[in-house]
């Protein structure tokens, strides 16, 4: 029988441990288990209802078929409206480019700005695929190892130290994945500014905008107009499964972004785009904002009640719906106390060795994207499997 031989890049292609985490849940989950999910970062509240009615109304008018690449004119110029809305920011909306999902953006950013073997410097711990798009492009990820003193977050001081000539572009994220950190505004034009005099790019994934928590995002395009934005209508607007995201690209870049949109993938989905028409509605929002005010009502349990239980989590994290928590007091193999907790307890949570390598092995991060009652039952839950975890 003929030997498979697979493409060398695989190989350094990691899995997505937390889809691990996921299927073995599902697998208990069929056999008759109660999973409290705190491992995937998926809303638990679903698709807003305008933004069903949306849907359901484009799939009875057959709008079924491809759109343009760059997307609907009408919902790139939406985005721009949310954008001057939200963020003061007068933004063409020819440099909105709509994509299936904020993978999808990524994807098109690395194909445009990474020859092969240059670097993307970005935060360790960060959402790991962002390192694997740039392998498929035959680019390379340059990790730099954060932590609490920097939120987990870049400083121009670490993209200087660690700039080269095969160097191309900065990539953050503000809210952060998997610590909920936000960069501030005068944080984002120190990077915007650093980055611009060394002669890269400046990405900054804006995908938890909307989720923040007695604060307001900025928007890295208030303050450096060139950057390049990664979006999604995936978090804040509660729409994971309908793959529909936007990147917001200097303008020059454009028609090489439609170019390789339309060799790519053609376009992003005809009927999630109508469905996302009616996101920026006020009845939407209204909806948004409610969730929001949720989420931090869970931060403000959850973050407490974990501290206490032993799990390091020394600055309270102002976005997203992550708590990446140093569990270091348990032992330093974190993938195995995740093993236990879904085994013995029925609680799955993702290991740190998803989203890079300093000190991944005493992390795991904690997704609060589930009602108040089930993380109460998730706490009372840990906190057993931490009785019965032989490296206490």
């Amino acid at each position: 029988m003929l030997k498979q031989r697979w493409a060398s890049r695989i190989a350094e292609i990691e899995p997505f441990h937390v889809m691990a985490v996921l299927e073995r849940a599902k697998a208990l989950e069929a056999q008759g288990r109660d999973v409290i999910h705190m491992e995937i970062g998926e809303p638990d509240f679903g698709t807003p209802e305008p933004i069903m009615r949306a849907g359901q109304a484009a799939l009875a008018a057959g709008h079924t078929d491809y759109t343009p690449a760059l997307g609907l004119p009408a919902l790139r110029e939406a985005v721009a409206g949310f954008y001057r809305q939200r963020y003061g920011i007068n933004l063409d909306p020819r440099r909105v480019v709509i994509t299936p999902g904020g993978s999808g953006a990524l994807l098109l950013i690395s194909a445009l700005l990474v020859d092969p073997g240059a670097k993307v410097l970005m935060a360790d711990p960060a959402y790991p695929c962002n390192r694997h798009f740039l392998r498929l492009v035959e680019g390379r990820a340059t990790l730099i190892p954060t932590d609490a003193h920097s939120s987990y977050q870049l400083t121009p001081e670490m993209v200087e130290q660690h700039w080269d000539a095969d160097s191309a572009a900065v990539l953050c994220a503000s809210p952060a994945n998997p610590s909920g950190s936000v960069l501030s505004r005068e944080q984002l034009r120190s990077l915007a500014d650093t980055t611009r005099r060394l002669g890269g790019q400046l990405i900054v994934d804006e995908i938890y905008h909307g989720l923040t928590y007695g604060c307001d995002a900025t928007s890295v395009l208030e303050v450096a107009p060139d950057a390049w934005v990664l979006n999604s209508f995936s978090k804040y607007f509660g729409m994971t499964g309908w793959r529909l995201g936007w990147l917001i690209a200097p303008e020059a870049a454009v028609p090489e972004l439609e170019k390789l949109a339309q060799n790519l993938y053609i376009c992003a989905p005809h009927l999630s785009q109508r469905a996302a028409l009616a996101a920026f509605s006020e009845e939407s929002l209204a909806i948004c904002e409610t969730r929001r005010e949720a989420f931090h009502r869970r931060r403000d349990f959850l973050l407490p009640a974990l501290r206490e239980l032993g799990f390091g989590i020394p600055q309270t994290p102002d976005g997203a719906f992550y708590l990446y928590a140093d569990a270091s007091a348990f032992g330093a193999d974190s993938q195995r106390l995740c093993q236990h907790l879904i085994e013995t307890e029925h609680v799955a949570v993702t290991p740190g060795l998803d989203f890079g390598h300093h000190r991944a092995t005493e992390h795991v991060r904690f997704a609060y994207a589930n009602s108040l009652e089930r993380l109460e039952q998730a706490v009372e839950r840990i906190a057993r499997g931490l009785q019965s975890w032989p490296g206490c």
